[in-house]
This record gives structure tokens, sequence and C-alpha cells, in this order.
């Protein structure tokens, strides 16, 4: 993959398969919290995930359409195994989802919610683009 902007130490991406798209979603940075910068929406593909190291932090990434951008855990609720970015994208009414490649739980890219087992539920992060570029916030 082309790199187009230089990352911090505390981010890295690596590509892995998934199908998925999502909106961008900007959310206000909260007062213990800290935007990272990720990678240019233009390295993410349409429906495939991308998984990346933000400041220490196992993250999934997803971009679905042109500017819709989901970032969730790495890590697998039901196993914690770190495969999400693997997983399969599709949609449930007007909600995407993320198909868990392990067991095939089905979780919301917006609220982390499991369709199947109420239980479980995926981390989810908030994301903007500024200048082109994703942003992640932890």
């Amino acid at each position: 993959m082309e790199q187009l902007m230089e990352m911090p130490r505390t981010a890295s991406l690596s590509r892995t398969v998934s199908t998925r798209t999502t909106p961008v979603h900007t959310f206000p940075a909260g007062p213990a919290s800290r935007w990272f910068p990720v990678c240019k929406l233009g390295d993410l593909e349409d429906s495939w995930g991308e998984a990346a190291l933000i400041n220490g932090q196992q993250v999934a990434l997803f971009r679905v359409g042109e500017h819709e951008v989901f970032a969730v855990s790495q890590a697998d609720p039901a196993t914690h195994s770190h495969v999400m970015a693997r997983g399969v994208v599709g949609s449930r009414g007007d909600s995407y989802t993320i198909a868990s490649p392990l067991h095939k739980e089905v979780y919301s890219l917006a609220t982390g919610e499991c369709f199947g087992r109420p239980e479980l539920s995926l981390d989810t992060f908030p994301v903007r683009v500024v200048a082109g570029a994703i942003e992640v916030e932890l």
C-alpha cells in the first residue's frame, strides 16, 4: 500500500482482508482522550478491513462507501483473538455490521452491539477525517 503521509510511531497500518463499507463519523474529543492520525482515507479500500496499532492498541478500520469509516477493537469479543479486520462486512437494516471470522457473531460497526449474543460487545472508537487523513480517538 502506498504511504501517503508520515505516520507517528504511535500508529502503524497493516493489510488485512475483510469486506464492509461505512461513513466517516466525527465526534468531539473527550477530556481524557487523544486523536491519533492513522492513514489517508484513500488508503482504505471500500469493504476491506485494515488493522492498525494505535498508541499500543490494536484497532480494526473499515471504510464503507466513499466517506464512511469505522474503528473497532481488533480483538474478537468471544475469543479475544486479534482478527476483526478480517471479518466480513455486511448490513442489517440501515446499520453496517462486521461478522467475526472465527465464530461468525455479527456486530454493529457503529455501536459494537452483538446481534446474536447480547452478552458480547465490540469496542468502538470515534473516527474523523481531517484534510483527507483518518484520525481515531483513544
